[in-house]
Formats: C-alpha cells, structure tokens, sequence
C-alpha cells in the first residue's frame, strides 16, 4: 500500500494489488475509520465513500486537484 501523501491527517494512498486487471488510475483516502475511493482520470470524480461528510469531501477533492500530478506520476512509476 504505497502512501503517497499525508495531509491533516488524512492519508493518500493506492493499493499495490487492486483490481485484476488493474483499475484505472485512481487515489485512496483514509482519516480515522473512514475512506474515500476518488478516479484521478478523465477528471477528478468521487468513486466511493464511506463515512466521510460533504465537506470532507470537497477539501479532499480540493487537495487532489491540487496533487493529481503527484499522484498519477507516483501511480506510474509503482506499475511500470
């Protein structure tokens, strides 16, 4: 599970293992007992929540807008 990035105590990651075949481009969030699931292409789009509010959520699609470079290089680096 490679962690990408913490911020405010929520944590950034992808599973090394989802999906078979793989899943598109994606990022995981988690913060204390809950996690989002967001799809990073054509755009940012929420793909799953669990237990996460609206407002969480529009700060955490904020901070991934604001990475999704960071995260889709980091994606293709671990599966290339």
């Amino acid at each position: 599970m490679p962690v990408i990035l913490r911020f405010k105590g929520y944590t950034f990651f992808f599973y090394s293992n989802e999906g078979n075949p793989r899943e598109s481009l994606h990022i995981h969030v988690r913060n204390a007992g809950n996690e989002a699931k967001f799809w990073l292409m054509p755009m940012v789009q929420l793909a799953r929540n669990d237990g996460f509010n609206a407002r969480e959520l529009k700060e955490l699609n904020d901070v991934i807008e604001q990475h999704k470079k960071l995260f889709e290089e980091t994606w293709n680096e671990y599966f290339s």
